[in-house]
Formats: C-alpha cells, sequence, structure tokens
C-alpha cells in the first residue's frame, strides 16, 4: 500500500513487521515445532521468546497507546467513532491474551515450562496471533484510508514526529 502521511507509512510499516512476527509465532507453536517445551537453555528459543515480549511489552503497547491517545479521538471528531470503539475494544482483548502470554514468557525465562505451561502459552500464542493478525489488516482496510483523508500535512508531520520520538 502507499500512503502519502508519514504517520499511515509508520503504522503500516510496523503492521507488517507484526505479520513477520507472527508468522514466527506460528512456526514455532504449531506442529512438530510445537508439541513439546523448548529446552530452557535453548538459543533460538530465548531469542524467539525476547523478541516475542519485547513485541508485546514495547512495540504493541506503543503503538496503541498512540492510536487511543492521539488517532482514535480525531476519528471520533470526524464521526468515525465507530470504527474507534471497534479498535479500541480490540485493543483491550489483545493485551488480556498478551498480558498472560507474557506472564508465562517471563516464567519461562526464569527456570523452564512445565508441559501443561507450554500448552497453556500455545494456546495464547495462538490466540494472540490470530487477534493480532486480524487487527493489523482492520486497521491496514480501515483506519489508514481513513486517516490518510483526514490528517493535514501540518497535523500528520507533528503527530509522525510525536510518535517516533516516543
Amino acid at each position: 500500500m502507499e500512503f502519502q502521511r508519514q504517520t499511515n507509512r509508520r503504522l503500516y510499516e510496523e503492521h507488517a513487521a507484526t505479520v513477520q512476527l507472527l508468522a514466527r509465532v506460528e512456526r514455532v507453536f504449531t506442529g512438530r515445532a510445537g508439541a513439546y517445551p523448548p529446552l530452557a537453555d535453548d538459543p533460538e528459543w530465548r531469542a524467539f521468546a525476547r523478541a516475542l515480549l519485547s513485541a508485546i511489552e514495547v512495540e504493541v503497547a506503543r503503538h496503541f497507546e498512540f492510536e487511543e491517545r492521539d488517532l482514535f479521538p480525531r476519528l471520533e471528531e470526524a464521526g468515525d467513532g465507530d470504527l474507534a470503539a471497534l479498535l479500541n475494544e480490540e485493543h483491550v482483548t489483545i493485551r488480556a491474551v498478551a498480558q498472560s502470554l507474557a506472564d508465562l514468557l517471563r516464567r519461562a525465562f526464569a527456570g523452564g515450562l512445565q508441559p501443561q505451561q507450554w500448552q497453556a502459552m500455545k494456546t495464547l500464542a495462538l490466540e494472540f496471533s490470530e487477534r493480532l493478525g486480524s487487527h493489523a489488516q482492520k486497521e491496514d482496510g480501515a483506519l489508514l484510508p481513513v486517516l490518510e483523508n483526514l490528517l493535514d500535512e501540518d497535523t500528520d508531520r507533528e503527530l509522525f514526529g510525536a510518535y517516533a520520538a516516543g
């Protein structure tokens, strides 16, 4: 997709990166690879788990907070409150799943997981993947096109600068 607004391009790029991570989640937690808990000291597992935990605690949290604080109110003012409400509801659901998944990831780092905990992590990871992937697609198809028309150049520059600065 080609967007004129910097804010939209940045969000779209983050969605693309998220989709790549979620593809990894699917590979790790399905099929033979996901049948048993990995060894606690497996370097590939630890790198993956760190990346997933970071995505949950930093990227997803930051992305959602930006949208809720800076974009959804603009949607509501422009008459697209239903879209803002729907996306916000999805944020709440995704955060709940993500928090439980993050808790299990931290436990895995602290000393490994028992088979039941591994099964719970698999379930949560696949639910997180499904919900967040669907959400990103929804934002690409609905939110970003609306913002493309809603944001003027100055507002876009201001929002992009604030988001990029963290």
